[in-house]
């Protein structure tokens, strides 16, 4: 029972964490566009918290796989695939060069994953707060 608790709170720590991360990207995205950024700039910021954030976000979806969290799991994995699909055709990280084009798409990606973390985390609040009762038939 104490181990399920400490499972849901590191699961807390690290959606908050996710939830961080993809406001930051989309508030530097935001502020690309009102001109209160460089393309550089932004870049560079979003691109140094894109491969912690795949990371923290592959550990989540493994840990509840091994924990037996099949919901969970099963919620997290098309993010995860598709984070692990991004990486491998090399189409992680923001071009300098290419980020006025893609400003639209990149800020809808950024909405998308943003309103997903927030789902993530209800659900992780309420899962860990009954104590996961109903994922491990």
């Amino acid at each position: 029972m104490a181990w399920d608790l400490i499972f849901w709170v590191v699961c807390f720590f690290i959606n908050i964490a996710l939830l961080a991360s993809s406001f930051f990207q989309l508030l530097s995205l935001s502020d690309l566009e009102a001109d209160h950024l460089n393309p550089f700039e932004a870049s560079t910021r979003i691109n140094s918290i894109v491969l912690p954030e795949f990371l923290l976000q592959g550990f989540l979806c493994i840990s509840f796989l091994l924990t037996w969290h099949w919901f969970m799991f099963l919620f997290t994995l098309p993010i995860a695939a598709y984070h692990l699909m991004l990486y491998l055709n090399r189409k992680h990280l923001l071009d300098v060069t290419e980020i006025f084009r893609d400003l639209n798409t990149e800020k809808k990606y950024r909405f998308i994953k943003l309103a997903v973390y927030l789902l993530l985390f209800t659900v992780v609040l309420f899962r860990g707060g009954s104590l996961d009762k109903f994922s491990k038939f």
